[in-house]
């Protein structure tokens, strides 16, 4: 289950959080030959989420992916400085406190900028990145294998096994056919999300191994994957899952096509729901953009690096640039936020008010908060595909036996964004309260 800014809870709560936020106001947006969106629907998609950088905050692997995919301009100010706080945080987090599907999209990102992950060099230190994936995969994996479930989630596990796969480690295959086996079991009940990523990584690695058994096992797996979203696009006319499902099920789809046995795919039904829609969540636009360009994840190791320029930074672009991208980014706005719980235990109502840059985003006010005041405004996070969404505040942590999670309101209206999305106003009153759904 994905939820917006509380703890675990249901996809229809995601919905909810992530809220009524839509893709592109692509009008028209119908499939050309090939199953490619019009070039100026692309270019509308691209700069939006290149306009969704914040320099105030860090950088997300996922952006940079997408726009490499889609051919954005390599050359930009805002590229490179995606690119160089990249190489930076994996410097600095990758072996503490990422988590493997973190260093996964990390991977991804550097891979589609033309970078070795095997030497990441930044803040004057060279990482192998591929080690490093590779420790955490295998902790993923014995996990699941003595477990059942994996330390952190399927989703991220196929992460790591395609990211493994496209840099040609040695590691892949046995996530692989864990993942293939978690598929095709009886009991498995895996969101469309976990799904299209996992068939990502076994067409990967299907093209890698020579192991008739294990070839057989993965097309297997690839074929029930990619022939159940073709079966609920025709029931549900044109969705899989759901609007913010629509991306990554469009990349495998398009990933998979030899595995539909002589089924034909109707991308052209598929586009006109996701061009129906007008994203906002720079998330779902970068799941998204791959499969209007008509690539996928899959693509990251195979793109054109013979025209790349050297793109290593000693420091972030001029000011001028920031300032010119993100406005008036060092104003420094006021924001009340208080966190309530009248529902478990003993009740609490708390509020404070803090500043922050002008543009920071509500999780950036959380985190002043709660280095102003730990005893009373700490919280916790766990990354999802859409982005962190709070598990915990004041040690009090969402339940999916018990139905409850944190939901957020301004003026008693439920945000429509997620803390690393939505960006308060100056006065605006966040309130953080523990509820039920």
């Amino acid at each position: 289950m994905n939820h917006l800014s509380g703890s675990a809870g249901s996809r229809r709560m995601l919905g909810l959080a992530l809220g009524m936020g839509v893709l592109l106001a692509l009008v028209g947006c119908a499939a050309t030959e090939g199953c490619v969106a019009p070039q100026d629907k692309v270019s509308q998609l691209l700069q939006r989420l290149q306009g969704s950088v914040n320099f105030e905050e860090p950088a997300n692997p996922s952006v940079l992916l997408a726009i490499n995919l889609a051919e954005g301009d390599s050359d930009s100010g805002t590229h490179k400085w995606l690119l160089q706080e990249i190489k930076e945080e994996v410097v600095r987090r990758a072996q503490k406190d990422m988590t493997s599907g973190q260093v996964a999209l990390h991977v991804l990102a550097l891979l589609s900028s033309c970078q070795d992950p095997r030497r990441v060099h930044a803040l004057e230190q060279t990482l192998d990145l591929i080690a490093v994936l590779q420790q955490k995969t295998d902790e993923e994996l014995a996990k699941l294998e003595a477990e059942g479930v994996p330390k952190t989630t399927l989703y991220s596990m196929a992460l790591d096994t395609l990211a493994l796969c496209l840099a040609e480690a040695a590691g892949a295959q046995g996530p692989a056919v864990a993942l293939a086996r978690q598929v095709l079991s009886p009991e498995s009940h895996h969101s469309v999300d976990t799904r299209a990523v996992v068939a990502l990584a076994l067409a990967c690695v299907y093209n890698y191994t020579e192991l008739h058994d294990v070839r057989d096992l993965l097309r297997e797996a690839l074929w029930t994957v990619s022939n159940s979203f073709l079966d609920e696009q025709k029931e549900k006319n044109g969705t899989i899952g759901n609007i913010y499902s629509m991306g990554l099920a469009l990349q495998a789809l398009e990933a998979t096509r030899k595995f539909y046995d002589s089924r034909e795919w109707d991308c052209a039904q598929a586009f006109s729901v996701v061009c129906a829609h007008d994203y906002q969540q720079p998330m779902a636009i970068a799941q998204v953009l791959p499969a209007l360009v008509g690539r996928s994840y899959l693509d990251a190791a195979g793109l054109d690096c013979s025209a790349t320029k050297d793109t290593s930074l000693s420091r972030r672009p001029p000011l001028s640039d920031l300032l010119g991208r993100q406005g008036l980014l060092r104003a420094r706005i006021q924001v009340y936020y208080s966190i309530i719980n009248r529902l478990q235990g003993k009740h609490f109502n708390y509020s404070t008010s803090v500043e922050v840059p002008r543009g920071s985003t509500l999780l950036k006010v959380m985190q002043v908060a709660a280095e102003e005041n730990a005893l009373i405004f700490s919280f916790t996070t766990e990354e999802t595909s859409w982005g962190p969404y709070v598990t915990s505040i004041h040690g009090l942590a969402g339940s999916t036996d018990d139905r409850t999670y944190w939901q957020f309101l301004s003026a008693g209206n439920a945000l429509e964004e997620g803390v690393g999305t939505y960006v308060p106003q100056d006065g605006e009153h966040i309130q953080a309260v523990f509820s039920t759904y």
